[in-house]
Order: structure tokens, then sequence, then C-alpha cells
């Protein structure tokens, strides 16, 4: 054995400073906070399953019923049959034709992957939304590619500012990511706004990928419009799954369409099939759930919604109440992007109230935002007297201790 002195230091790849994942780094906090005996209010993760909501009893069956049948081997490197065909015909339901291949993946966040990979090279830019779900910037930087930042409005309900997304486009710009319902925020877009970027990836040559796990998830009566169902003729990337709408964040089971016409998207396809069968196959077992959920009962989404409009008032109603915060009404998901009034670092503001008050939120420039307007991402999962206690400690600690911060 070498001595101590002659040990090289194992140093990690420089590509890794670039990958940042602020709602579970900010969490290694608060589970030693907890391992301490301290009792955390958890608003930073959109597990509805840490909550009361349930997993639907028919997809429980339904995996259930297929290991006992023997699935348990490596799957189809595309995914089960049945799955594809339940995924591509309710693909088709949302207006969505010209798809030229549909498989599954482990999750989304395998499907984001997989995505990107397949198509941008080094040195190479993706335009992603800013406020951003971390995971893009991620990816984009472990394939050592670029996150062209655009900036979500605001002012205009955080719907995207199309006329920056236009300027920054380049000649390296391969693609636009579009997370509709929004996370952060809570945005849903609106039809035109959808018809502008579809417009935007016709006019230079882009892919859209559309992050749609929140579709079902709208809490108000416009119906979801899916980007694809408007753009045919424009490569489209389609990521959705099970864990948000079916309550089942932890089989991880997602999936991808990509429409679009066959002779722009040949060679993109194969290569994405070829990092699918590299990696051998996604959760064969789980992948049976996917015909029960898309096709079988969805009573349990009606209360879902119901719920989460109940919990959503709650929030809007501490925010019109406290002078010190101001927030947009989110119309999908379960998420919000509330801006406060502080006047120091957002980052140390959540660290501080988690510590004092032991309510664990996520500072907006873990998403990407400008720490010189500061805003926050809160989850409305938990129950309303939950949510009721966990926003008047955040009162308090504005009007109290927190006074340093603002």
């Amino acid at each position: 054995m070498a001595p101590a002195s002659e040990i090289n230091e194992v140093l990690a790849a420089q590509r890794v400073e670039r990958v940042r994942y602020a709602i579970r780094d900010i969490a290694v906090l608060a589970e030693q906070l907890a391992r301490s005996g301290n009792e955390i209010t958890f608003l930073n993760i959109g597990d509805p399953l840490l909550f009361d909501f349930r997993t639907p009893p028919h997809l429980i069956e339904a995996v259930t019923r297929a290991m006992r049948d023997g699935k348990n081997g490596y799957a189809p490197s595309l995914g089960v049959e049945e799955a594809l065909e339940a995924i591509r015909a309710e693909s088709e339901r949302k207006g969505i034709h010209n798809i030229q291949t549909v498989f599954a993946t482990y999750g989304v966040s395998e499907a984001v992957d997989i995505c990107l990979t397949g198509l941008v090279n080094p040195g190479e830019n993706v335009l992603v939304p800013r406020p951003d779900y971390p995971l893009y910037s991620a990816v984009l930087g472990k394939i050592d590619a670029e996150a062209n930042f655009y900036d979500l409005d605001e002012a205009s309900d955080w719907q995207p500012d199309l006329a920056q997304m236009e300027s920054r486009v380049n000649t390296k710009t391969r693609a636009v990511v579009v997370i509709n319902p929004n996370n952060p925020t809570g945005a849903v877009y609106s039809r035109k706004t959808l018809e502008a970027i579809a417009s935007l990836a016709r006019r230079h040559g882009l892919v859209i990928v559309t992050d749609e796990i929140y579709d079902k998830l709208i809490l108000d009566d416009e119906p979801f419009v899916s980007v694809a169902s408007l753009a045919p003729d424009v490569p489209v990337v389609t990521l959705n799954g099970l864990s948000k709408a079916y309550l089942v964040p932890g089989w991880r089971v997602g999936w991808t369409a990509v429409s679009g016409p066959a002779a722009a998207t040949r060679n993109y396809v194969e290569a994405l099939h070829k990092l699918v069968r590299a990696r051998l196959s996604a959760n064969h077992a789980l992948q049976y759930a996917v015909r029960p959920a898309l096709t079988g009962p969805q009573d349990h989404l009606t209360a879902v919604r119901e719920k989460l409009r109940r919990r959503r008032a709650v929030l809007m109603e501490w925010c019109a109440s406290e002078p010190g915060v101001r927030c947009v009404e989110p119309c999908g998901a379960f998420y919000a992007f509330p801006r406060i009034e502080i006047s120091g670092g957002d980052e140390d503001f959540a660290r501080a109230l988690l510590m004092e008050k032991h309510v664990l939120i996520v500072h907006g420039s873990g998403f990407g935002w400008s720490q010189d307007d500061p805003h926050f991402r809160v989850v409305f999962l938990p129950g309303e007297e939950t949510l009721r206690h966990a926003f008047h400690s955040i009162s308090d600690f504005l009007h109290g201790a927190g006074e340093l911060h603002r």
C-alpha cells in the first residue's frame, strides 16, 4: 500500500460543477434537523405521496399482477407493446399526429437525458425557460452544451417572453424547451403563446422539447393544449409520465413521443433508439400500469384537482394578506413562485427560515432566477391546516427575527 503522502486525490470532472439541484440540495439541511428531533414542514418537493394523496388501487393491482405473471426480466428496449399502444393513443387524443416513435423511459428525467443527448453536440445550445427546472441545465452541462435562457414574464402571468426568446436564437441553437404546465411557476401557456413558439421553431429549424408531466392537473376551466397538436410539421419531443397525475413518482414511469415529418426526424429517431437500446430497458413490470392508467378510471383526478384548488386558495389568501409577498396565481400543477421582499440573498433567507421556523422552501435562485429579484418556490400539496401554519411561520419570520433579511 502506498504511503498516504503518495496517494493522488481523485478529482471530479469539471462538468459536474455546472450541475445544481436546489430542490434536493437544501433538503440535506432539513434532514439533519429532522434527525435532531425537529418537525419539518416540507414545501419543497412535488411528491404527492408525502401528503394525503394515494395511488389508485387499480394501478397497484396491474403491477402486482404483472410481477406475478413473471414480467420481471428485461423489457423490450422501446417498452412494453401494450404500454406503447396506450401512449400513442393518448397522444392522438391530445391531437398529436404524425408520431414517428414512442418509447418508455425511467421517468421523465431519463427522457430528458436521452432526448438532449441524442440531439445536442458540445458547444451547441438549447433555449431553456428561466426560472428553470434545473434538470435541463444539468443535463446540458453534462453533455458540454449550453442552456440558453429565455425569461418567463411575471407581469404576463409567467408566460414566456417571446421577443426575448426570438432574440436568443443563434447559429448554435438546436431546440427550445417548453415546460407546460410550468414548474416552478404553475403557469399554463395559452394557445396563442404555443402557436408563437411553434412559429419560432418553424422559422429557425428548431426542435421543440415539451415537458407535459402536469397536463392533467389543470386547476381552472381552460382546456390543456399540447404544442405538438398545433405543429404537425415541426419536430416535437413530447415528454410525459405517470408520476404526478397518477400519483406514482417513485415508480419512475415516463415516456417520449416524437412527432413531425418523417424525413426531418428520421436520423434523430434512429439516434434515440440507439441510446434507448444501450441502456437496455425501462422498468418492466411497472410499464403494465400505463394502459390501465390512461384508459381506466380517472375518478381520482377529480379529487386531486379539488384538493389542489382548496390549497391554492389558502396560498393566495396568505399572499394577499402578507405585505411582503406577492404571487401570480398558479393555473396548473401544484407549485407557485411568489416574490418576497427581503434584503439579502434568497438562499440565505431560505436557510434561515428553515433553521428558525423549520419550514422548507426552495429559493428562487435555485431555479436560475436573479437574487436581485427574490422569489421562492412553494409546493401547495400539504393539507390546508398545514399550509396555514407554514405561512403563518413565514410571516412571523418576516416580521420577527426575519427583519434582518428585509
